[in-house]
Order: C-alpha cells, then structure tokens, then sequence
C-alpha cells in the first residue's frame, strides 16, 4: 500500500495558503485617506487580516500611527501579534462575553469615523459568531440559545445567518448604518457557498436581501425552540435588516480578496500534478455530510472498478442533523461515512477538512481540522472492532477517529475558506 497522507497533506496545506491573508490583502488595500484608517475585522482570520494592513500602512505606506487604530476580533486561539490594532479573542461557534465587548467597540469605533476617515472592514468566515449584539429586548443568554438550535437543526449557513441577521445590532448591513459618515471599504475572505456578500460574517457592510418574515419561517420550519423574547423581537419591524438603497451603502464599497473556488483550483493544481485525472464536483456543495459521502463513495468506487486513477475533488460546507451526543464536525462526519462504505476496499484515501483548522469542535484552539482515511484504518477499524454505522448514528466521528488515530490536527490556519475534501483512487 502506497502512503499517499502525505500528498493529502500537501494538497489541503495548498488549498489553505491560497487564502491566507498574507498573500491575498495587500493588493487590496486602498490609498491613504485625508484622515485615518479605522480598521474593523471579525473571524478567523480577523487578526491576520488586521497585521497584514497593519504592516501595509504603517510599513509600506508610512502612516502616522496615531492615524491607525481599530480592532480585530477572532475566534479564541487565532490572534497574532498587532501594533495599533487591538485583537479580542472571542467565543465560536457559541459566541461568548468577548464577542459582544468586540462587537461593542466595533460599532462605538464606526459611529465616531468621520468623512475623511476610511472605515476598513475586514470580514472572514466566524464573523457572525465573533460579532454579538443582540437587539433590543433579547438577552445575550437568549442569543446564545438561538445560535445553539440553529447548529443543531442541520440548517445550511444562508438560513443561519437570515435568523441572526434580525437579531443583531451590527449585521445585516447596520455596521455601515453606523459609520455610514466615512468611506467604508470592505475586503472579505468568503467562506460561503457562491460567495454570498450579504451571508459572510451575515453581512454586516452590505444590503441583506433576506427578511423577518423569512426568519420567522426558519424557526418554524426547523422547530427551533426560542424564548418568547426572540419572537417578539422577530415580529418587530424595527429589527428589519438594511435593504438595498439605503442611504447606509452610499460610500461602501465590498470586494472578495479570497474565495473557496482559488483554493480548490490550486487543490486540483497539485493532485493533477501528482499525476491523477481529476473530477471537479465545485467549491459551493451543500447538503447533509454522510449522504454527501454517500454520493462521493459511489463515484470512487466506480473509479476503482474501471480501473482509473483519479482525484475527486470539492468544496463547499457540508452540515450535520445533530440526533446523538457524540462529537465531531461535518468534515469528520463526512469521513466516518466514506470509511463505513469504503472499508473493504483497497487503493483508495481521502481527506475532508475545515480550511480554518476547526472542523466542529467546542471552540477550542486545538479541535481537530477534519480527518483522512485510508487502508491502514480499515485495517484498525477491523482490529478494534470499530462500528462505523454505531459512531455515525451517535454523531461521535471525533471519538472514533481518535480510536483510529486518523484525526487531521492543524491548529488555527488563520484563514477560512470553507471544506476540501480529497479522494484519491489508484486505479
């Protein structure tokens, strides 16, 4: 059996430095202003993208520091050094106390920035859990549960981010309601199926098409268990989102500095180098992780039957109907249930991981990315008498592939543009 993790390796590592902030800000970023650059970033990759124009400015441009303030807030374990730019680490996926003081501070700095100022927003993929403020009426406890129920309900990221967009007091377009006096800029790295402006970091900069008519239905339609105060808040009008011809967009402007699609281009870059036929299945796959799995197993064992080496690849954000009490992510889960239905097959290894380094997981620094299979887990699946179907049923890919030792472990990336998976076939 040929090793083939570490060309999986290669190719994920590649994916995730077409992204990185590093490589794709600084030609992005706009001329001095007559006044000052007020830098405000959310999500994983906020704090990166934060040091970057930091060195962009103040090292290239020579800007007076005093002219550069802001502040960057990101998912806890994701922050870098910075100079004038101040860093929060906050709670993802629950947001927590941090989210709401970077929240808070976010939009005090937007509604102090003047015409001469250059408001910079810089958005990547946990902005909408990094940035809390909750409307009026609805207790941060009450924001938190919601979150809670709509990552458990199996709702794709659109719907999620429709019901907290009408529940915030700097999505859906009110951030730049708040500083709508300056020139606002905002460069975002997406991490949502078909690039969506209004559905990264729930759109905070930009007009929200969605309404609290359509996060009514939501509620209704996953049975989502809220209190009494969150319905109230979505029947009030005043919590209606910005809409296009607001005069909130007049001096916005929103530019993608990075999208899922680059970073799987430069996947199949390297697997075609390797040598594979590739099968390009898209970066923007939705749908629930094991039927995904499901659909991709049959094409490689097809692949397998006619003798072919091939590399299917694809992007995208997979979810997860939580109905156990196991831990893991759809990256991980999308895993287990190719090693249920590909267990007794030879030549064939995958890899399915968050570009972000978090697949799932409590929040913590050090969840794992995703996972990798091959003939070598099998082989201890077999040893350890492990039932793939049981972990499955019980939402445990986490538990499961830790028995296996098959657990993708990066740490934060720093950058965030959705899933890879990888399977190759060696014919």
């Amino acid at each position: 059996m040929t090793d083939r993790r570490p060309l999986l390796r290669t190719i994920f590592d590649a994916a995730v430095a077409a992204a990185h902030p590093d490589f794709v800000l600084s030609p992005h970023l706009r001329p001095l202003p007559k006044g000052r650059v007020i830098c405000l970033a959310a999500g994983k990759a906020a704090a990166a993208m934060a040091a970057a124009a930091e060195r962009h400015y103040l090292d290239e441009l020579g800007l007076d520091p005093s002219r550069l303030s802001g502040v960057a807030t990101t998912r806890h374990g994701h922050g870098v050094p910075t100079r004038r730019i101040k860093v929060i680490e906050a709670g993802h996926p629950v947001p927590d106390e941090a989210g709401l003081k970077g929240a808070e501070e976010s939009l005090h700095l937007a509604a102090g920035a003047g015409a001469d100022d250059l408001l910079l927003v810089l958005l990547s993929g946990g902005g909408s859990a990094n940035w809390i403020a909750p409307v009026d009426g609805v207790s941060f406890a009450q924001k938190q549960q919601v979150t809670r129920a709509l990552l458990r309900s199996g709702a794709p990221i659109g719907e999620v981010n429709t019901v907290r967009k009408h529940l915030s007091r700097i999505k859906g377009g009110r951030l730049a309601r708040a500083g709508q006096r300056a020139d606002i800029v905002t460069l975002a790295i997406s991490d949502v199926p078909h690039d969506d402006p209004s559905a990264i970091a729930s759109g905070p900069t930009v007009p929200d098409p969605t309404t609290l008519a359509d996060a009514r239905a939501l509620v209704t339609k996953y049975g989502l268990e809220v209190d009494e105060a969150v319905r109230r808040a979505l029947d009030d009008p005043a919590n209606e989102s910005c809409k296009p011809g607001d005069p909130a967009f007049a001096r916005a402007q929103f530019e993608l500095i990075a999208r899922p699609k680059a970073s799987l281009e430069a996947a199949i870059k390297l697997a075609k180098d390797a040598g594979y036929d590739i099968v390009d299945l898209g970066a923007d796959l939705e749908g629930e992780a094991r039927n995904v799995a499901a659909d991709h197993a049959r094409l490689a064992l097809d692949a397998r039957a006619r003798g072919r080496r091939v590399a299917i690849l694809s992007g995208g954000e997979l979810t997860v109907t939580v109905r156990g009490n196991g831990r893991g992510g759809p990256n991980q889960e999308y895993a287990l249930a190719l090693a249920g239905l590909l267990r007794d097959t030879q030549g064939i290894s995958a890899l399915a991981a968050d570009t972000d380094g978090a697949d799932g997981g409590a929040g913590s620094a050090d969840d794992p990315a995703g996972a990798l299979i091959d003939e070598s887990t099998f082989a201890k699946m077999k040893a350890l008498d492990l039932d793939a179907k049981a972990y499955l049923d019980n939402n445990d890919a986490t538990a499961f592939f830790a028995a296996t030792g098959d657990l993708l472990l990066t740490g934060p990336t720093l950058t965030n543009v959705n899933d890879v998976r990888v399977i190759l076939v060696d014919g």
